[in-house]
C-alpha cells in the first residue's frame, strides 16, 4: 500500500491539469454568448435582446470559476515535493464536490439554453417582427419532434442578430459537453481523494 500516496498524488495532478482547458473553454464560450452573432448591440440592452440563459453565467461561474478552483487545488496538492495529508485529501473531496456542483450548474443552464433557443428579432408568418424567444416550449421542450434544433428552416426567421441560432447552438453545446467531462473528472477525483484519506499517512512529503 506504500504506492497509494504517490498514485493519488499523480491522479490529483493529472485531473487538475486536465480540467484547466475545459474551464477556459467554458468561460470563453459564455463570454462569446454575450455577443450574439458577433454583435455588441445585445450588451446595450440585455433585458430585451439577450438570451436569458446567457445571463445565468453557467459557463462562466459554474463550469468556469467553480471548477477552476477545484482544478487549481488538485493540481497543487499533486505537485512533486509538496506535503500531503489526510486532511488535504479530504479537503480535495469537498472542493471536487464543489466542482461537480459548478459543472452541473453549467450543464443545466446550457441545456436550457439549447432547449429554449435564443432571443432574437423574429419574423412571424404574418409578417410581423418582434424581439422574442420564438422556439421556447415551456411544457414540451423535451419533445424532440417539435424542437427547433431539428427544424433548420425556422432558424432563418431570426432576422437579428445574424446567425444567432447557430451561434447559440455551437457555444451552448460546447459548454454542455465541457460540463459533462468536468463532472466525470471531478467525480473521479472525489474517489481518488477518498482513497487518499484512507491510505495517506498523517503527513507525507512526495
Amino acid at each position: 500500500m506504500s504506492c497509494f500516496p504517490a498514485c493519488t498524488r499523480d491522479c490529483s495532478r493529472f485531473i487538475g491539469v486536465s480540467l484547466y482547458p475545459f474551464c477556459v473553454l467554458s468561460i470563453l464560450c459564455n463570454i462569446f454568448l454575450f455577443f450574439p452573432g458577433w454583435s455588441v448591440e445585445a450588451i446595450n440592452n440585455p433585458g430585451e435582446h439577450m438570451t436569458p440563459e446567457v445571463l445565468y453565467l453557467g459557463g462562466f461561474m459554474g463550469s468556469g470559476v467553480l471548477v477552476l478552483i477545484a482544478a487549481i487545488y488538485n493540481h497543487c496538492i499533486g505537485k512533486p515535493g509538496k506535503y500531503s495529508s489526510r486532511f488535504m485529501m479530504f479537503l480535495s473531496i469537498i472542493i471536487s464536490a464543489l466542482g461537480v456542483c459548478g459543472a452541473l450548474y453549467g450543464l443545466v443552464v446550457s441545456a436550457l439554453g439549447l432547449a429554449n433557443g435564443p432571443r432574437c428579432l423574429y419574423l412571424f408568418i404574418s409578417g410581423r417582427v418582434q424581439w422574442t424567444i420564438p422556439f421556447k416550449l415551456p411544457l414540451e421542450f423535451l419533445n424532440l419532434e417539435r424542437s427547433y434544433l431539428f427544424n433548420r428552416k425556422a432558424w432563418d426567421r431570426c432576422v437579428e442578430p445574424t446567425g444567432v441560432v447557430e451561434f447559440n447552438v455551437i457555444f451552448f453545446s460546447t459548454i454542455l459537453a465541457s460540463s459533462c467531462i468536468q463532472i466525470v473528472l471531478c467525480s473521479i477525483q472525489m474517489l481518488n481523494g477518498l482513497f487518499g484519506c484512507i491510505f495517506t499517512p498523517r503527513l507525507t512529503k512526495f
